[in-house]
């Protein structure tokens, strides 16, 4: 199943099933309004949403109406919990070596993750506005998950069975604001600015045998003022799986239906595959020539963010937004 929240002029937008070609979108009025709903409410509401997807595949939705990523919110507008990962140890261990330091080795056993904030998301073709091109704009290409209720103390598989849905995510960074942040001892704030979501989320079935051990088996792509830098794959190296990131952030806690849990930017050890962030462009150009040359994004500029599967068909719909001075 997939689903999208068009924009209505409120803050939590109207729910909307999605076919799965993305060519067209149903209301979900009778069932639900908005996806929290759905998500507080899912062994009962889901179904039902199940049976209009699939009516709305096979040609016989009445009132279907062609669907536009332009209109849409993020899938959840504002969400009760955004807690991003650092699931990629290899981006790790490039960030790090290009500066000379030692990765430790309990990065290898207890994921990184920092909490970000949840009150204002971006959709996919939303302006990503900043006050200043000296903050150093960066683009994260990711996969989230968004859980149902999970217990704390969980176990990742039992943290895995409560992912209901998934999506692509653009994690915005600021880069030249976060060694002061990092260094206050406190973690990231102001260098984090509103994450940016896929048109649409889907459930894991959607993606067949590419959903395995809590990992998407698909190639993200990352197209950066149209030039394709990115065509990272998103499975076999992603250190920490779904499950145990939610079982991390449910050690001291309960996690809430609707909170969203982040695997942070995608990343290779085989420089090939390109990036899913700049920073990571930068390091590698310190490592092999002493500095960095690829400046980070100015104003104008643009990114798109997109997986197909294995039909060669986009999964989530793309992520397209373009770099907004807040002066305009």
């Amino acid at each position: 199943m997939k689903l999208a929240t068009y924009k209505d002029g409120s803050r939590d937008g109207q729910l909307v099933v999605v076919s799965r070609d993305l060519s067209l979108a149903h209301y979900a009025t009778n069932t639900a309004t908005r996806l929290q709903q759905v998500l507080d409410d899912w062994n009962f509401l889901s179904p039902q949403l199940q049976d209009l997807y699939e009516t709305l595949n096979s040609g016989k939705a009445r009132h279907a109406f062609a669907f536009d990523p332009q209109l849409c919110m993020a899938p959840l507008p504002r969400a009760y919990q955004w807690a991003d990962g650092s699931a990629y140890i290899n981006h790790v261990e490039l960030v790090r070596k290009a500066r000379n330091a030692e990765v430790p080795e309990s990065f290898y056993s207890d994921p990184l993750m920092y909490q970000g904030g949840s009150d204002d998301f971006l959709g996919a073709c939303d302006p990503a506005v900043f006050a200043s091109e000296d903050f150093g704009i960066d683009f994260e290409a990711e996969v989230a998950v968004v859980t149902g209720d999970v217990a704390m103390g969980c176990t990742p598989d039992e943290a895995l069975e409560a992912v209901r849905l998934v999506m692509l995510a653009n994690d915005w960074s600021l880069r030249q604001l976060i060694p002061a942040e990092l260094a206050k001892g406190f973690g990231f704030f102001q260098s984090k600015p509103a994450t940016a979501f896929s048109p649409v989320a889907v459930t894991p079935d959607e993606l067949g045998d590419a959903w395995q051990g809590g990992r998407v088996h698909l190639t993200l792509q990352s197209a950066w003022n149209g030039r394709k830098v990115g065509m990272c794959d998103a499975g076999p190296e992603m250190t920490f799986h779904f499950g145990q990131l939610i079982a991390h952030v449910c050690k001291t806690r309960n996690v809430r239906a609707g909170s969203i849990v982040g695997s942070g930017t995608v990343s290779n050890k085989d420089w090939s595959h390109g990036y899913s962030c700049i920073a990571e462009k930068r390091a590698i150009e310190t490592i092999e020539n002493g500095q960095p040359s690829t400046e980070f994004m100015k104003f104008g500029d643009t990114i798109r963010i997109e997986m197909k599967g294995r039909d060669g068909q986009s999964v989530f719909g793309a992520i397209e937004q373009t770099v907004v001075s807040a002066d305009r």
